[in-house]
């Protein structure tokens, strides 16, 4: 009778690990065609999944959230579930559905450990230290990382954002519809693993074609 030895579990077990760690592997892909179920919202009762013209979203349905974070940071989160990584890059489509001026945005966050320790991007339309920026959460008050001074220019139609995270090198880079010339970045190395999730601060956004690869 084979019989499989420690020694072999445990080389078995180390090449399942380098291939589940392969750089540039598409570890999340989600078009809601089967639902929201893959993601966490932190007030569930400001989403919900929309279908239209065979097309299914999810989205963000009032300015307002029940989630009160501890710190003044963003009001409307969802994360994927079972997901942590370091390294990694998003792709998403997203629309504003609502102008609500300089500040109308969408988020992405990164590296979340909790409600404390995490960071986001801000695409507000028009920047100041509030918006538009590449913030950090640290057990206070958002903190931006960056000085951007470029708009983004939201207006009614789908965009498509990118966000790519080296944890090595400390890299932020985030794109807005030109995804080969960066819309804001920063260097900084103080989250190095946690989960990754979209929303908005306080805005109404459409969500669809999330894409997550490991770097």
């Amino acid at each position: 009778m084979f019989r499989i030895t420690r020694g072999m579990a445990f080389a078995i077990l180390m090449t399942s690990f380098a291939v589940a760690e392969k750089p540039g592997e598409t570890v999340f892909s989600d078009d809601f065609e089967n639902g929201d179920a893959r993601w966490e919202m932190l007030d569930p009762n400001s989403w919900k999944l929309t279908t239209q013209d065979g097309n299914s979203t999810i989205e963000i349905t009032q300015r307002g959230s029940e989630y009160k974070p501890p710190v003044r940071s963003p009001g409307h989160v969802a994360l994927i579930r079972d997901l942590e990584l370091g390294s990694f890059d998003i792709t998403f489509r997203v629309r504003s559905t609502k102008d609500t001026g300089n500040h109308r945005d969408c988020c992405v966050f990164f590296n979340y450990q909790d409600d404390q320790h995490f960071y986001y991007v801000h695409l507000g339309a028009k920047p100041d230290p509030n918006s538009g920026q590449i913030m950090i959460v640290k057990e206070a008050p958002r903190l931006a990382l960056t000085k951007n001074e470029t708009l983004t220019p939201w207006d009614d139609q789908w965009h498509t954002v990118r966000v790519t995270r080296n944890v090595d090198s400390g890299e932020i880079v985030v794109f807005f519809d030109d995804m080969t010339t960066p819309h804001m970045k920063v260097v900084d190395k103080t989250f190095r693993k946690g989960r990754i999730g979209i929303g908005s601060f306080d805005d109404l956004n459409e969500f669809d074609d999330v894409v997550v690869r490991r770097r």
